[in-house]
């Protein structure tokens, strides 16, 4: 899939949306993106993850793993397109751990992917925790890189759409000023 076509079928699911919106860190912008709304669809996630999968074609990968909550499917479908295990991270008490009877076994080699990389935070907690294992990690992927290409990794980062989107003080807001609706979007919204 070309780059247009995969922004094409991001709002044709309704994930890239456009208006003005309130994040969860309080800013505006004009462009909001919730990525579970394409991995509703299995055919679509098996879509996404295949265009991922092609990415790491070269490489010989034993695990993926996602975090808790984005990366859960997508991990899932990408680790299918790929013939190798899916585990997932957690967070508990805040820190993220990889639970519920996971293990890597030394050696092997992990692909980490995640639905959307904003400020690559919950990537770079599984980076952490996969440092202090003695596993190879070949890079990681997510279907959308919001970070405008700011955030950086120590590894291999393939996105397979950037998006730039424009964000604003609450104080600061273009959007504000032209007096567009504002909606509160998010996983804490109904």
């Amino acid at each position: 899939m070309t780059k247009a076509e995969i922004r094409e079928l991001l709002v044709e699911t309704d994930v890239i949306q456009e208006g003005h919106f309130v994040l969860s860190s309080g800013r505006h912008a004009d462009i909001y993106m919730q990525c579970a709304k394409v991995l509703q669809y299995p055919k679509h996630a098996s879509t996404l993850a295949a265009e991922i999968a092609a990415k790491w074609k070269e490489e010989e990968i034993d695990v993926v793993i996602g975090p808790a909550l984005g990366g859960v499917v997508l991990s899932y479908a990408v680790a299918e397109e790929l013939g190798v295990r899916s585990i997932f991270s957690e967070r508990k008490n805040g820190e993220m751990k990889i639970r519920r009877g996971f293990e890597l076994k030394p050696g092997e080699k992990v692909l980490v992917v995640e639905d959307v990389v904003t400020t690559g935070g919950s990537v770079k907690e599984v980076l952490a925790v996969l440092e202090d294992l003695d596993v190879e990690i070949i890079g990681l992927s997510s279907i959308v890189d919001r970070s405008n290409g700011k955030v950086k990794f120590n590894y291999d980062f393939k996105a397979l759409l950037p998006v730039d989107i424009k964000s604003y003080k609450a104080g600061h807001c273009e959007l504000c000023k032209k007096e567009i609706p504002i909606t509160r979007p998010g996983s804490k919204e109904k």
